[in-house]
Protein backbone atom coordinates (compact mmCIF):
# COMPACT_ATOMS: atom_id res chain seq x y z
CA UNK A 1 0.00 0.00 0.00
CA UNK A 2 1.41 3.06 -1.37
CA UNK A 3 -1.01 5.65 0.95
CA UNK A 4 -4.07 6.88 1.02
CA UNK A 5 -5.26 7.39 -2.62
CA UNK A 6 -8.64 6.90 -4.89
CA UNK A 7 -8.44 3.09 -4.58
CA UNK A 8 -8.18 2.64 -1.60
CA UNK A 9 -11.36 2.53 1.03
CA UNK A 10 -10.85 5.39 4.15
CA UNK A 11 -12.05 6.33 7.23
CA UNK A 12 -11.47 9.58 9.17
CA UNK A 13 -12.88 9.80 12.80
CA UNK A 14 -12.79 8.66 16.32
CA UNK A 15 -11.71 4.91 17.29
CA UNK A 16 -11.61 2.83 20.20
CA UNK A 17 -8.60 1.50 20.50
CA UNK A 18 -8.53 -2.12 22.87
CA UNK A 19 -5.33 -3.63 23.99
CA UNK A 20 -6.91 -7.15 23.58
CA UNK A 21 -10.05 -9.09 22.15
CA UNK A 22 -11.17 -9.57 25.38
CA UNK A 23 -10.88 -6.20 26.79
CA UNK A 24 -14.27 -3.63 26.92
CA UNK A 25 -12.68 -0.62 27.48
CA UNK A 26 -10.33 1.11 25.66
CA UNK A 27 -8.45 4.37 24.57
CA UNK A 28 -10.61 6.75 22.23
CA UNK A 29 -8.21 8.18 19.79
CA UNK A 30 -8.61 10.15 16.44
CA UNK A 31 -7.33 7.92 12.99
CA UNK A 32 -7.08 8.36 9.90
CA UNK A 33 -7.32 4.66 8.25
CA UNK A 34 -7.17 3.21 4.67
CA UNK A 35 -7.30 -0.23 3.01
CA UNK A 36 -7.43 -2.45 -0.34
CA UNK A 37 -8.07 -5.50 -1.51
CA UNK A 38 -4.21 -7.37 -2.07
CA UNK A 39 -4.81 -9.49 -5.54
CA UNK A 40 -1.49 -10.89 -4.95
CA UNK A 41 -1.99 -11.99 -1.28
CA UNK A 42 -5.50 -12.78 -1.58
CA UNK A 43 -6.44 -10.10 1.57
CA UNK A 44 -7.08 -7.27 2.43
CA UNK A 45 -4.69 -5.01 3.85
CA UNK A 46 -5.47 -1.77 5.41
CA UNK A 47 -3.24 1.03 7.47
CA UNK A 48 -3.38 4.36 8.89
CA UNK A 49 -2.00 6.35 11.66
CA UNK A 50 -3.46 6.69 15.26
CA UNK A 51 -3.59 10.82 17.13
CA UNK A 52 -1.06 11.02 19.74
CA UNK A 53 -2.27 10.12 23.20
CA UNK A 54 -0.53 9.94 26.28
CA UNK A 55 -2.46 6.71 27.27
CA UNK A 56 -2.12 5.07 23.87
CA UNK A 57 1.74 6.04 24.43
CA UNK A 58 1.92 3.94 27.89
CA UNK A 59 0.22 0.95 26.61
CA UNK A 60 2.82 0.70 23.76
CA UNK A 61 5.71 1.19 26.16
CA UNK A 62 4.52 -1.51 27.70
CA UNK A 63 4.51 -3.86 24.98
CA UNK A 64 1.42 -3.76 23.43
CA UNK A 65 1.71 -3.98 19.74
CA UNK A 66 -1.74 -6.16 18.44
CA UNK A 67 -4.76 -4.15 19.13
CA UNK A 68 -8.43 -3.98 18.37
CA UNK A 69 -9.56 -0.96 16.32
CA UNK A 70 -13.22 -0.40 17.05
CA UNK A 71 -15.18 2.47 15.05
CA UNK A 72 -18.38 3.93 16.63
CA UNK A 73 -20.56 1.96 14.38
CA UNK A 74 -18.97 -1.29 15.64
CA UNK A 75 -16.42 -2.40 12.65
CA UNK A 76 -13.58 -3.50 14.09
CA UNK A 77 -10.10 -4.63 13.14
CA UNK A 78 -6.88 -6.44 14.39
CA UNK A 79 -4.21 -4.25 13.53
CA UNK A 80 -0.49 -4.03 14.55
CA UNK A 81 0.55 -0.80 16.45
CA UNK A 82 3.68 0.45 15.78
CA UNK A 83 6.33 2.83 17.74
CA UNK A 84 5.41 6.77 18.14
CA UNK A 85 6.32 8.72 14.95
CA UNK A 86 7.77 12.08 15.46
CA UNK A 87 4.42 13.84 16.26
CA UNK A 88 3.44 11.61 19.03
CA UNK A 89 0.95 9.64 17.03
CA UNK A 90 0.94 5.93 16.12
CA UNK A 91 0.95 4.19 12.96
CA UNK A 92 -1.27 1.21 12.62
CA UNK A 93 -1.50 -1.38 10.28
CA UNK A 94 -3.37 -4.87 9.68
CA UNK A 95 -4.68 -7.01 7.12
CA UNK A 96 -7.72 -9.29 6.93
CA UNK A 97 -11.36 -7.88 8.39
CA UNK A 98 -10.59 -3.71 8.50
CA UNK A 99 -12.45 -1.65 11.47
CA UNK A 100 -13.97 0.31 8.77
CA UNK A 101 -17.37 -0.31 6.42
CA UNK A 102 -16.46 -1.92 2.81
CA UNK A 103 -18.00 -2.32 -0.36
CA UNK A 104 -19.47 -5.78 0.07
CA UNK A 105 -18.69 -7.74 -3.90
CA UNK A 106 -20.47 -10.82 -5.20
CA UNK A 107 -18.40 -12.80 -7.36
CA UNK A 108 -20.71 -14.11 -10.22
CA UNK A 109 -19.34 -18.04 -11.30
CA UNK A 110 -19.20 -18.37 -15.18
Amino acid sequence: MSGFDDDEEEYQGTVTVLFSEEATEGVQVRAHLAGHFSPLTGDYRWTGRLAANPDLTKAYEDGARTVVVRTPDGHEGVGALDAPNLWGGHPIKGSGTPPFAVPHIVLEED
